[in-house]
């Protein structure tokens, strides 16, 4: 199995008609993604890369059963749009459009939890990569030949981040089960703690990676998650090591303003927390590697 998508997920690309979207759409049906339609206000009846097109989301549930939205909205409609899938039922989103003002992403995060646990809609982004589950589905912005199918969940705040990872651990013949790109805003749909929780209970994922920025608590909140309550290798990476304190560095959170912003507090805190932390950007693979290695060699030394 995977977290979040995989082959059955009936996926819908909201902004569907857009010059991005038609890009990022095909790409993801030649995957082999079931994208099942789009949505595209005014548009609707019409057809898109031999998809039909809706001019709202509840149409593309009711006629479509689609379940699942990636949404390439311009910023100053997106929180409408993601609001717009939660109402109508889609049960995963991911949110691709970077620039949408922290206030609305307040808004937003404030309506999905007026909804119950259970129909409540999950959110990853936005500005991010999106989500990948290799040889399954892919929703997102990844190149998609990079992912190798295997055994390591792999979160990451830094889109290309992710992708050099993927691709050293591919060289190296190491397989991901999902890749989750949850974004570099200070305010995003789910944190590394919701997707370490996923990975926990997926039996496809033998160990977890997470690649972190400087700027904000979520790294030091996953480090300490994953000591207390994980069963399952996990390695860390913090970029950012030169950053200066107070100036953005890239992406909208990624400033340090605090104690323990900073990449070397960050890893320090990873290391406290038993987490193996990759020395450098070139060597992120050849860490999941010998993590990989040791665990493989206790399995047996057990048996």
């Amino acid at each position: 199995m995977s977290i979040l998508i995989d082959d059955s997920s009936r996926v819908i690309v909201q902004g569907f008609t857009g010059d991005k979207a038609t890009f990022h759409a095909r790409e993801m049906i030649a995957y082999g993604t079931n994208v099942v339609g789009g949505v595209t206000p005014g548009k609707g009846g019409t057809r898109h890369l031999d998809r039909p097109v809706f001019n709202t989301v509840k149409e593309a549930v009711r006629q479509a059963g689609a379940d699942t939205s990636i949404i390439f909205v311009p910023a100053a409609f997106c929180a409408d749009s993601i609001m717009e899938a939660a109402d109508a039922g889609i049960r995963f989103v991911v949110t691709i459009t970077d620039g949408i003002p922290a206030q609305d992403m307040m808004m937003v995060k404030r309506y999905l939890f007026r909804f119950p646990k259970e129909r409540r809609t999950s959110l990853v982004g936005p500005n991010c990569a999106g989500v990948i589950s290799p040889g399954k589905a892919m929703l997102g912005i990844m190149p998609g030949h990079i992912y190798m199918r295997g055994n390591v969940g792999l979160i990451t705040r830094s889109g290309t981040l992710g992708y050099e990872a993927a691709a050293q651990m591919k060289a190296l013949g190491i397989g991901i089960s999902t890749s989750v790109g949850i974004g570099g805003d200070p305010i995003n749909g789910s944190s590394f703690l919701d997707h370490l929780k996923l990975f926990e209970g997926d039996p496809e994922t033998e160990a977890i990676m997470i690649i972190g920025e400087i700027g904000g608590p979520q790294e030091a909140e996953a480090a300490r998650f994953s000591k207390e309550n994980l069963g399952k290798p996990v390695v860390g990476y913090v970029a950012g090591l030169t950053a200066p304190k107070g100036r953005r560095m890239g992406h909208a959170g990624a400033i340090i303003s605090a104690f323990g912003d900073t990449a070397a507090e960050k890893a320090e805190i990873m290391r406290d927390a038993g987490l193996t932390v990759a020395p450098s950007a070139a060597e992120l693979g050849s860490t999941v590697a010998g993590v990989l290695a040791r665990r493989s060699k206790r399995t047996a030394a057990a048996t």
